[in-house]
């Protein structure tokens, strides 16, 4: 699934619209995250947007685990 997201100005103006898409991030949390170049003003820009569902991080996974107690050790 991908969302648009529409960047506007403090006017409304619309200066970009930005697909992001579904992401399950390395952290375990899921979310979207989408990224881009865009005009402004005569300048170019490249942006990110990153959307982190809050309390999706799962357990973690058991590598994930043992490679925690193996650096506590």
């Amino acid at each position: 699934m991908s969302l648009i997201v529409e960047i506007k100005t403090a006017e409304g103006q619309t200066i970009a619209l930005l697909t992001v898409d579904a992401k399950n991030f390395k952290t375990g949390s899921r979310g979207y995250h989408g990224q881009g170049k865009i005009d402004y003003d005569g300048k170019r820009y490249q942006t990110q947007v990153q959307m982190v569902e809050i309390g999706s991080k799962g357990t973690p996974s058991p590598a994930k685990e043992k490679d925690e107690q193996e650096s506590e050790e």
